[in-house]
């Protein structure tokens, strides 16, 4: 049964934002949030774990301003899960996500991540535990298999027995991992794509919300793919190393509202949340360093980082430094007539 609040968060789901570990915390998307008022933005994997065994509840922070924002769990215990979720819902988002996809050797010591495409049945007796401790919607992030499963079979019984459990929503990463012989920077390169298994699972499962993941690195292929018929795009290091490109121009192209933001602007709408920020005690890299890509792509890009990147660690760095980089980027109309 649909709702006002699932409607909208489908709709975010258009495009979203990928969750990456050490990439997508809040004052990433912060900043993402200022170039796309419509996308639908991820947190970095939280285990369950630190949440309900350690107590970590700053791992929980967003802002206000974030929404629509979806916490991506780890984990392979229904009811730990169960509890850490109850948590996220709490502290605010706007969606649970059980992240079935990430093959880092930490992650897979833990029996979670892309491990779990080996034990669907653990998957939905997760799924469904967290769908009963929380009113949010519970999505699923996963691949088409690991190691030497076939995609062809495994992925459908996957998908089935998630969906059985009360999952509506899944986004699909459209590559294998390998858990062995692969680090997680190959396994996001090395597996080969194979987007047409995506859109057969759409086809086969037309009740369910899919996104294609993998390997999307442009708004006019992440147009392509939502003509093609599927539900959804997430895009990852595209939209990370050049948010503008990716999420700036997203609203009206996605979703025919509002106007392409302008770089420039969001740089300087920056500032004041960099200020309180350090006035909280935090340092400018911490923000900076999500900003060197803003200007990917245009005049000026490579002076900008090179201020941010050499004067955002100094001890005594405040928020004016992003002023004086934007002193060496050309001004958003002069960077089209150029570019």
């Amino acid at each position: 049964m649909t709702t006002p609040v699932k409607d909208a968060l489908r709709t975010s789901a258009r495009l979203s934002v990928a969750p990456m570990m050490d990439w997508t915390d809040r004052h990433c998307r912060h900043l993402h949030r200022l170039l796309s008022r419509q996308a639908l933005l991820y947190t970095e994997m939280v285990t369950a774990p630190a949440l309900v065994r350690g107590g970590a509840l700053h791992l929980l922070d967003h802002n206000p301003e974030e929404h629509p924002v979806a916490l991506q769990l780890g984990g392979s215990d229904p009811d730990e899960l169960a509890r850490a979720a109850r948590l996220g819902e709490e502290a605010g988002f706007d969606e649970i996500n059980l992240n079935c996809g990430c093959p880092s050797d930490r992650v897979q010591s833990g029996a979670f991540g892309a491990v779990l495409m080996k034990t669907p049945g653990l998957v939905a007796d997760c799924v469904a535990a967290m769908r009963e401790a929380v009113s949010v919607e519970v999505t699923v992030k996963c691949r088409i298999g690991v190691d030497d499963q076939k995609p062809d079979e495994v992925l459908p019984d996957f998908l089935e027995r998630i969906a059985a459990a009360g999952c509506e929503r899944v986004i699909i990463h459209a590559r294998k991992a390998w858990l062995q012989g692969l680090s997680p920077k190959e396994n996001r390169d090395i597996p080969p794509l194979d987007y047409d298994i995506v859109q057969r699972m759409k086809r086969d499962f037309p009740a369910l919300h899919i996104s294609v993941n993998g390997g999307i690195g442009s708004l006019e292929e992440a147009r392509a793919f939502l003509a093609a018929g599927l539900d959804g795009v997430m895009i990852g290091r595209a939209a990370y190393n050049a948010p503008a490109r990716i999420l700036g121009p997203a609203d009206p192209a996605i979703w025919g509202r509002g106007g392409e933001a302008d770089p420039v602007e969001v740089a300087r709408a920056m500032i004041p949340y960099a200020q309180t920020h350090l006035s909280r005690g935090g340092q400018l890299h911490q923000i900076t360093r999500h900003m060197l890509g803003l200007f990917a792509g245009r005049p000026g890009a490579r002076a900008w980082r090179r201020v941010l990147s050499e004067g955002a660690h100094r001890p005594d760095a405040g928020p004016e430094l992003i002023e004086s980089a934007l002193a060496h980027v050309a001004p958003l109309a002069e960077s089209r007539r150029t570019v």
